[in-house]
């Protein structure tokens, strides 16, 4: 497995904790956004930030389809 297949998997289970739902229905969530491939694609920036920024682009992603930076 790739270290952005790890890291997804990682930062989908954080963000569903974060959020207090299950990472099935994160990932729903961000599949009905169409956002999904845009936070795979965010690995670069993602792994080397505090996850918590993660988060910030992730709501900014769900809410405006845009990324927070």
């Amino acid at each position: 497995m790739s270290d952005e297949f790890l890291f997804m998997n990682y930062l989908l289970e954080k963000y569903a904790t974060y959020r207090g739902m299950t990472a099935g229905e994160v990932l729903r969530e961000w599949d009905s956004h169409d956002i999904t491939q845009k936070i795979y694609d965010c690995y670069w920036q993602y792994h080397t930030e505090r996850i918590e920024n993660a988060f910030i682009d992730i709501d900014s992603l769900l809410a405006s389809g845009k990324h927070a930076w």
